[in-house]
């Protein structure tokens, strides 16, 4: 089912916006900034795209995905790819706006980190529109969408209460990293959810990894020494991110405990690891279709020359069980 409504929106989104590269139109984009909406007539579309997750999985799929929508519909498209290098990208960006733009796509990058890009984009005078680029609304996106956030806390949180016989009384580690915005969000909802159902926070805290380089290292450290310390004293461990979960994973194994762990993200290993039974969930989070919402607005936006009524949009998720593993695309395997 969700194949064929990718294709269906896929479809639309094409015919929108070659519809949209027809009419041309103009006016103001509210505070997210309005523009001529591309110019109009046959003018090709100017649009500034950047990400700073480019090395991410899901990020160079983005990259991909949206070097090839520009070239289906003919737009002049400069996209600036950041390595999480804020110092060498936001400049690149602000560069890029400055030579001629219609509006700038967002990749994967939360607002905190580009306030010089906010505010080139609004001395432009034109709309930045976003995937995954913060959890709540703010005015410098003419729309951001992302997935939502307590969502997925409810679909992990209530897999691991149906697998270890509720969360009362039990022991849970939360892993997450703070720099990144969604998984500080959804990690913090996640200690919530913890102690409100009387259960314990293992560790007393939300348990961080500095870096996502070193995730998978981290967390299994973090896990085992816990257990080390607290033998059987562990019922289940909570992660922000599959890679740093697959960590946990491991040293739940190499202990022989009988943790239940969970995840976000959907790569190839969690799913193959939910399929073994080693990792009791991970969160598939639906890009294509979010990506193909965003490009649709961006469409409606260069017809009417009007901003999205709403500047942020959350999507469902879908939990990943050994019962739907197989129908599920790895968000690592979507380009």
């Amino acid at each position: 089912m969700r194949n064929r409504i990718r294709a269906f929106a896929v479809l639309a989104v094409a015919s929108a916006l070659a519809l949209a590269g027809c009419a041309g139109g103009s006016g103001s984009g509210g505070d997210a900034g309005g523009g001529d909406a591309g110019g109009g007539g046959d003018e090709a579309l100017r649009v500034v795209a950047f990400t700073s997750g480019n090395q991410t999985p899901i990020g160079a799929w983005w990259v991909k995905e949206v070097e090839a929508q520009a070239a289906e519909l003919g737009w002049d498209l400069t996209m600036v790819q950041g390595d999480f290098d804020f110092q060498k990208m936001n400049p690149a960006v602000e560069s890029a706006i400055g030579q001629g733009a219609d509006l700038v796509y967002n990749g994967y990058t939360d607002v905190a980190s580009i306030g010089s890009i906010v505010t080139a984009v609004k001395d432009a005078g034109i709309p930045m529109f976003a995937i995954d680029a913060g959890v709540e609304p703010t005015d410098a996106y003419a729309l951001n969408i992302t997935t939502d956030q307590q969502g997925i806390v409810d679909q992990t949180m209530g897999a691991i209460s149906d697998a270890i016989g509720g969360l009362e009384g039990k022991n849970i580690m939360v892993i997450g990293h703070d720099p990144h915005a969604g998984i500080r969000t959804r990690a913090a909802l996640a200690a919530e959810a913890v102690e409100a159902a009387g259960a314990t926070l293992a560790g007393g805290e939300i348990q961080q990894v500095v870096s996502p380089a070193t995730g998978r290292t981290e967390a299994l450290a973090l896990v085992a020494d816990y257990l080390s310390a607290n033998p059987d004293g562990l019922d289940a461990v909570w992660v922000g991110w599959d890679d740093a979960a697959l960590g946990a994973v491991q040293a739940v194994t190499e202990a022989g405990a009988d943790v239940a762990v969970t995840g976000v993200d959907a790569t190839s290993e969690a799913i193959a690891a939910v399929k073994a039974g080693t990792m009791l969930a991970t969160v598939e989070q639906p890009w294509p279709l979010i990506n193909d919402a965003v490009l649709e607005a961006i469409a409606q936006w260069r017809s009417s020359g009007s901003a999205p009524s709403n500047n942020f949009e959350e999507e469902a998720t879908t939990l990943v069980t050994s019962e739907n593993a197989d129908d599920i695309t790895p968000s690592d395997q979507l380009g």
